[in-house]
């Protein structure tokens, strides 16, 4: 499944050389920029990937940030090309599942090395402008185009606020799919996709019975982090509010755009005050991972001892999850800062504890299908589903402004748990 991409700039075509050194430099400035952010890259690595001098990728482009600014909106083409051909399909179900396929098509053809990498969209708010303008302009427009995928008779019920958060959750699944189908052949990628949009559109629930209601939630009562009075001291408190803070700065604006001035700020405390909870910003981050790898553990290891059938228990950790995202208590730290650590040891350790973290949600998805709760299906797929989409609750006030820990639930788990085609709760 090929998608046409219009060329990476709107300039007029000079040489066949200056186009061939013009892609080299693009496909250099993606692998740069995924693997080190916008703010982390520099010119010199990008020019040195393609051999040019450092002063001469200025004839191509006159600032990093113009040559950042071409891949993102070369990304936003390759995504908006996909999503035009799934809006040819007659239904929801069917332009759903065109859409992931179509991304888990794209995904086969850069690892085989038939289509150029695309860059990643971690950083595109760290951009400053007005680079960064225009990214989120593009980046919104292609947001909508997503929702309208899920405009039907089959949906007529859901209101603005429900379209928006179940356009977040169809937009964030496409996303995810480089976290996970790495760990399948290329030859697979379109079939596990296709699973995955399975689930996306019906859900891992048996059935509505799996949700309980408001007042009654099994969940209610679980901690999944100290509090105040809890035996958490001052200090404590201290140095996990700056991890709040830093976790919610690099999921807004990466780790380069997270300075220790700008986290200072956020708290109205000096850099001083900084220093003395943390040593360097790289060990900061590194406890947000940890923190977040904490609070996730939690929710999973009490969903397994709670009584219930498997369903519930995946349902409940779900909505705790979500609840923690966009509580004062939340955000997590997404998956997609991995970028920020400070050498690939670190990064390696985040993937493999995010992959065992994961298959503990298999695990209780596999309860349930045993015990009937669960719909018969790949239990592997289903949670990488799941996971992926509480990864993105930490953005959901992006599209839905005035989502809160109250309404979570059932604004954004439940279409989650029960599918993106279940009516409103």
């Amino acid at each position: 499944m090929k998608y046409a991409l219009p060329p990476p700039l709107a300039v007029p075509a000079q040489t066949p050389r200056f186009q061939e050194k013009r892609e080299a430099l693009l496909q250099a400035a993606v692998a740069v920029f995924n693997e080190h952010g916008v703010k982390g890259a520099t010119l010199a690595d990008i020019a040195g990937r393609v051999g040019l001098a450092t002063n001469s990728v200025t004839y191509y482009y006159r600032k990093k940030e113009d040559l950042a600014i071409a891949c993102a909106l070369r990304a936003i083409d390759l995504h908006d090309a996909i999503v035009a051909e799934a809006a040819t399909q007659p239904t929801v179900p069917e332009r759903v599942l065109r859409y992931l396929t179509g991304h888990a098509a794209a995904l086969a053809e850069m690892e085989r090395g038939e289509r150029p990498p695309a860059m990643h969209f971690n950083d595109l708010l760290a951009l400053p402008s007005p680079q960064a303008d225009e990214a989120w302009a593009r980046y919104t427009e292609m947001f909508r185009r997503v929702r309208g995928l899920l405009k039907g008779p089959e949906t007529a019920s859901l209101g603005r606020r429900e379209r928006n958060a179940r356009g977040h959750l169809l937009l964030s699944a496409a996303l995810w799919l480089r976290v996970w189908l790495w760990q399948y052949e290329p030859a697979q990628y379109v079939r596990m996709a296709a699973v995955a949009a399975d689930v996306m559109l019906h859900g891992v629930a048996g059935g509505p019975a799996a949700w309980p209601a408001a007042d009654a939630l099994p969940e209610a009562g679980w901690r999944l982090m100290p509090r105040s009075g809890d035996g958490a001291d001052e200090s404590t408190e201290a140095a996990d509010a700056f991890l709040r803070a830093a976790t919610a700065l690099v999921n807004e604006q990466g780790y380069r755009g997270a300075s220790v001035d700008k986290i200072s700020a956020r708290l109205n405390v000096t850099k001083g005050s900084f220093y003395h909870h943390h040593d360097n910003k790289d060990d900061l981050i590194t406890e947000c991972f940890e923190r977040s790898f904490a609070v996730l553990r939690a929710a999973l290891v009490q969903a397994a001892d709670a009584p219930g059938s498997g369903g519930a228990r995946v349902c409940a950790a779900g909505r705790a999850l979500v609840r923690f995202q966009l509580s004062d208590d939340g955000p997590l730290l997404r998956a997609s800062a991995t970028s920020a650590l400070p050498d690939q040891a670190h990064r390696d350790t985040v993937r493999i504890t995010l992959h065992q973290l994961t298959q503990r949600m298999a695990g209780l998805l596999v309860d349930g299908v045993v015990d009937g709760s669960v719909r018969p299906m790949d239990t592997h797929v289903a949670a990488q589903v799941v996971v992926g989409g509480i990864n993105a609750a930490s953005e959901l006030r992006r599209w839905v402004s005035d989502a809160g820990p109250d309404d979570a639930a059932g604004l954004y788990a439940r279409p989650l748990m029960l599918g993106l085609m279940a009516p409103a709760a």
